[in-house]
């Protein structure tokens, strides 16, 4: 049963956990979709993860799998789809929120653009996640019109650790109000057609970020080689994160017995093997 999660490239994460796959765009944050670039190279490889491209999926198989994992670590969350998007169902949310309840020893990361529906379940059937530390969860912030309302949507949930990705930043903020939040992470878009980022917009974060004592994480400049642009903001690097907890991992035994509990509470439907968009 043991595996060694696979090392991400993203900052600010460990390791990614998918078990959900696909999206739709809905802002214009998703005009260059990483995801969807990456997935769309592999429609129609006959056995490979994305050979359904970016359509959206559900994968019961991948439920269970941060308890396989040998070592505690920080988990985003479906990097290649959003856990709230409107087709999803809520019972396969809930339980991808139990996984994430009962192996606490890892942190998760979990980041939406569907804010509206964060506020529903987390209000509802996933209050019950809301409260552990070990779980945080986030919003995607752009720009003004289609990111800030979403700060909004997370500040008025019962989370105990709320964060924001403010990438790619494709506008000044402003005097953005980031009471409330735990963390923030900003940084710019990559790869072709990136738009650019501007020292202001992000130095005016990282002020507002000071003023709220906000722990600050900046990711990239982006750019068309991002390896070029580095990371480097004033001449220096930001890799603040908020405090962790350090839980013992259980035993093989202890974690295959969590597992099998699981197991036979999760009933997969066809609805949650398929999912038609």
């Amino acid at each position: 049963m043991c595996a060694m999660a696979t090392k991400s490239k993203i900052e600010w994460t460990d390791t990614t956990w998918n078990p959900v796959r696909g999206c739709t765009k809905i802002s214009p944050g998703c005009k260059h979709c990483y995801a969807s670039a990456f997935a769309e190279r592999f429609r129609g490889v006959p056995g490979h993860p994305y050979e359904r491209g970016f359509d959206l999926r559900v994968v019961p198989e991948k439920l269970l799998e941060p308890f396989m994992w040998s070592a505690a670590n920080m988990v985003f969350v479906n990097s290649m789809s959003d856990l709230f998007h409107p087709q999803i169902p809520d019972s396969f949310v809930v339980q991808v929120a139990e996984v994430m309840m009962k192996a606490n020893w890892h942190t998760y990361q979990v980041l939406t653009k569907r804010a509206d529906r964060l506020e529903k379940l987390l209000s509802g059937p996933l209050r019950f996640a809301t409260s552990s530390s070990h779980i945080w969860w986030g919003v995607s912030v752009e720009n003004i019109k289609h990111g800030v309302p979403r700060i909004t949507r997370l500040r008025n949930t019962s989370a105990a650790m709320k964060f924001l990705s403010i990438e790619p930043l494709l506008e000044d903020l402003g005097e953005v109000d980031l009471s409330g939040i735990d963390w923030v992470i900003v940084g710019g878009e990559s790869g072709r057609g990136a738009r650019p980022l501007e020292e202001s917009w992000v130095l005016n974060l990282l002020k507002r970020c000071r003023k709220h004592r906000v722990p600050f994480f900046f990711k990239q400049w982006g750019g068309v080689n991002k390896k070029k642009t580095g990371r480097e903001l004033g001449g220096k690097t930001y890799d603040q994160f908020p405090a962790t907890l350090n839980l013992p991992i259980p035993s093989r035994a202890e974690r295959q017995g969590m597992m099998a509990v699981l197991e036979q509470g999760f009933i997969k439907t066809n609805e949650l093997h398929q999912i038609r968009c």
